[in-house]
Order: C-alpha cells, then sequence, then structure tokens
C-alpha cells in the first residue's frame, strides 16, 4: 500500500504543471515533527547558518539541536553560502522520499512551512512548534547537496 502511495505521489509530481514549479500544501496530514508556530509564542531563536566549505562539503552551522516538546522556535537562517540552499526540517523518511523527488526535479521550489530555499547571501526563518517527542531532521534537498553533508537532527525531549 505505502509503495502504490509513493508511486502515485510521484506520479503526480510527473504532470507537467507540477515539474517545475513549486509544491505547496504538500503536507495535507498532521506531520509528526509538529505545526507551524506563532512568533509571539516563540521560547527560543536559533541562528542557523549555511554554507559549502573549502573542501568540498555543505553544512549547516550548528547541524544539532536539542528542543523541549511543545516548544516553539524560531529559526532564523542565514545562506552565507555562494550557491542556493534549503532548510527542510521533517521526518527522515519523509527527508529521503523528498530527496529522491528532487533529484528527479531540482528546480523545484518548496511554499511549505517547514522549508525554506534561500539564494546566496539572503536570510529568512521558520517558526515552528514542536508537537511530538523525538528525533527529526534538517536537510538540504538541493541535489547533491545532503549527500555532501548539508543535514542534521533535532531531537524533542518530553517536557
Amino acid at each position: 500500500m505505502k509503495t502504490a502511495i509513493i508511486a502515485l505521489f510521484l506520479a503526480a509530481l510527473a504532470s507537467p504543471a507540477l515539474a517545475s514549479g513549486s509544491h505547496a500544501g504538500g503536507h495535507g496530514e498532521a506531520m509528526a515533527v509538529g505545526e507551524p508556530g506563532k512568533k509571539a509564542q516563540a521560547t527560543q531563536t536559533i541562528r542557523v547558518s549555511m554554507k559549502e566549505t573549502d573542501d568540498g562539503k555543505m553544512i549547516f552551522t550548528p547541524n544539532t539541536f536539542k528542543v523541549r516538546k511543545g516548544q516553539t522556535i524560531v529559526f532564523s537562517i542565514k545562506n552565507a553560502g555562494e550557491l542556493d540552499h534549503e532548510f527542510v526540517l521533517d521526518q527522515e523518511d519523509k527527508i529521503i522520499e523528498h530527496k529522491a523527488v528532487m533529484e528527479k526535479f531540482p528546480e523545484m521550489e518548496h511554499d511549505d512551512p517547514n522549508a525554506i530555499r534561500l539564494a546566496a547571501g539572503k536570510s529568512g526563518e521558520i517558526i515552528w512548534k514542536f508537537t511530538n517527542d523525538g528525533t527529526f531532521k534538517i536537510a538540504c534537498l538541493v541535489p547533491g547537496h545532503y549527500d555532501a553533508g548539508m543535514h542534521g537532527d533535532v531531537t524533542v525531549a518530553k517536557k
């Protein structure tokens, strides 16, 4: 059944209307990682830098985070690199599925509250409320970037 759902998802993405555009609202069901938060309810701001290194790696600094269940975080994200980068927050299996789709459609842009794509030198933010405990991923899904090291973990502890 899961394979059929993935196949339908990939087939839908292959339609010409979506192949080179953006995908919005791809997360109609509740997300295990949480939900969009309200800035007024944020209890912490975490500054994240995205960049390439001289030896060819691509990194988030920091790349591991610890937060509490129920906490609302402002991720203040800066692309300090010379290439476009993304910050995508999700479950690891969803990240891997999304990575495969991005490899087929590299020009796809996100319009999801848990993701942001930034050009070199640009900044943005994601405001997120962590409603479940567990370990989740951050990743850059621009083709090749994840494989070059651009991913990390978010550990959400019970209150």
